[in-house]
């Protein structure tokens, strides 16, 4: 299995009898699950030997389809982006997003744009959509999926997404979470930004995340 860490990365590790259906290791060490773990170094994997379990958000979310299939992409986009990243920030937003999809006050598909938005910006890919990147200002309409900022009307450059004000708005309240915004955005807005933040984060990882092909929009 491959676990995040908060202080080590990601972490390779095998569980024994986990699959015997009185093991207490393995339910703890269900998919979404926030555990503290005692580890026995190996030459190529370590062991689990202890496990404590801290949150289980798994049993929500597992639970509800629209929630799996986000969490699941934020789980396949949290092992792109931390192997060779091994800052604790990207932990703590994992963590943040698991317990957000498992407490149900946000819509599943704006908790996941959000994750994807932060995790792309703490990887240093998004660098300012607060003004344009051509002459600083603060009326911007496009984004591009080149260099992560945002453009006024006059900078546009080819290849940008023109979005308008209210998508470069909504990009910003996510990055934020701003949730009251979020949710006043209309669905065209949303499904806009949704394909530029699925774009974006294929051009920076070099290819699509799987579980995104499954993932249920509002």
């Amino acid at each position: 299995m491959t676990l995040l860490t908060k202080n080590h990365g990601q972490v390779r590790a095998v569980a024994k009898g986990v699959r015997k259906t009185s093991s207490r290791i393995g339910a703890r060490l269900e998919p979404f699950n926030v555990v503290d773990l005692q580890l026995y170094e190996g030459r190529n994997l370590d062991t689990v030997s202890q496990v404590e379990q801290l949150a289980n958000y798994g049993a929500v979310i597992i639970a509800d389809y629209a929630r799996y299939t986000a969490a699941s992409a934020v789980v396949e986009a949290a092992e792109r982006f931390t192997r060779e990243d091994s800052s604790s920030q990207h932990y703590m937003l994992v963590i943040g997003a698991l317990r957000a999809l498992s407490l149900k006050e946000h819509a599943s598909d704006q908790i996941l744009d959000s994750y994807l938005l932060r995790a792309l910006a703490i990887s240093g890919w998004i660098t300012n959509i607060d003004q344009c990147q051509g002459c600083a200002s603060t009326e911007t309409v496009s984004f591009s999926v080149h260099s992560g900022s945002v453009s006024c009307q006059s900078c546009t450059m080819p290849g940008s997404v023109r979005l308008g004000v209210d998508g470069i708005s909504h990009i910003s309240a996510l990055l934020i979470g701003d949730w009251p915004s979020v949710g006043r955005a209309n669905l065209a807005t949303r499904a806009s930004v949704s394909g530029v933040v699925a774009g974006y984060l294929q051009w920076q990882l070099e290819r699509g995340l799987r579980s995104l092909e499954h993932v249920e929009r509002s």
